[in-house]
């Protein structure tokens, strides 16, 4: 894997924004993987930034979020589709029937999943696939367990993941739903690049056992290894433990 370190956080979202903005000139159709949580907020802030100095169009791309959580609506304030329509979607040009989402409230779970492959087959599959990472070291909803979904599936949320989005419910874990939607290890997997970024000193220990450790579905992000085309992008933070080996 590409491992590229960056100063800071602000540094590392401008340079990616400006990636992202560059392969849609030539590639206006591309097909995009995006994530939710706390560290692509700062990029999108810089994709909206970039597009309100009309130097990226959304116009033509489509969009495919990882995961939703199970039972309660796309207009809910916690919900991933708030999310991003909070952070990125209300910023760029994307057409709204371009942006695909999980439904959290779909009548049965199986069968929006079974949709959402569907869609990502139809649309070509993934381009440029954008990941997070938990402090468990999950990916999308993909929580560390004794064997990973390969397909988008649904998901039970172990509470330390329940806690991370204590935010989006007003800081009370409890009112986070216990179960999700989210693309499989598979369906991330099939994306022609991954680009997985992590900012921060909680993150550092997680990312050292992605490089230097095992692949084990007790780490679902180091099923990234066996992709042809990932690159980590580390502020100097999320790096630090590099030198040392898990």
């Amino acid at each position: 894997m590409k491992t590229t370190i960056f100063k800071d956080e602000r540094t590392l979202a401008r340079t990616l924004a400006v990636q992202i903005a560059a392969a849609l000139g030539p590639r206006p159709t591309s097909i995009l993987g995006l994530p939710t949580g706390r560290t692509p907020i700062r990029l999108y802030r810089e994709l909206g930034t970039l597009h309100a100095h009309a130097q990226a169009d959304f116009s033509q791309a489509t969009t495919f979020n990882l995961d939703e959580f199970l039972g309660i609506p796309p207009e809910h304030p916690g919900s991933y589709r708030s999310f991003m329509q909070e952070h990125l979607f209300s910023k760029v040009n994307l057409q709204p029937e371009r942006i695909n989402f999980l439904s959290g409230v779909a009548p049965d779970p199986d069968a929006e999943c079974r949709r959402y492959e569907a869609a990502i087959e139809a649309a070509g599959g993934i381009d440029l696939q954008l990941l997070g990472i938990g402090t468990n070291g999950h990916i999308g909803f993909n929580e560390p367990a004794r064997e990973l979904a390969g397909p988008t599936h649904r998901v039970t949320l172990k509470a330390s993941t329940r806690r991370a989005n204590a935010a989006l419910f007003g800081g009370d874990a409890e009112q986070v739903p216990r179960e999700a939607l989210s693309m499989g290890m598979a369906t991330i997997l099939h994306a022609k690049r991954i680009v997985l970024i992590a900012t921060g000193k909680s993150k550092a220990r997680c990312i050292a056992r992605l490089v230097n450790g095992p692949i084990t579905p007790k780490l679902p992000a180091s099923f990234l290894q066996v992709h042809r085309d990932v690159e980590l992008m580390l502020d100097a933070a999320a790096a630090e433990a590099l030198a040392v080996r898990a």
